[in-house]
């Protein structure tokens, strides 16, 4: 697994993300997702929001994923 098949994967579940992904060694990633659809949302339904994206690559060849998920109000 690599970040920029991760930052596709994403992409394609929410088209308006603005996504960064970043991690060395094929499992371990981390993310920064600004979404607009994140908007009233908590932090644990955009993380869900994100994992649905990934769907079963999560716990298997996406170890572990560190999101940072904001709303582009709170990105800027």
């Amino acid at each position: 697994m690599d970040s920029s098949t991760i930052e596709q994967m994403i992409n394609a579940g929410l088209t308006d993300a603005t996504i960064s992904v970043s991690g060395d060694d094929g499992a371990h990633f981390e993310a920064l997702v600004v979404s607009a659809e994140f908007s009233g949302k908590s932090t644990l339904q955009r993380h869900r929001m994100v994992y649905a994206t990934l769907g079963a690559l999560m716990g298997h060849e996406i170890h572990a994923l560190g999101l940072k998920t904001l709303t582009p109000d709170e990105h800027n």
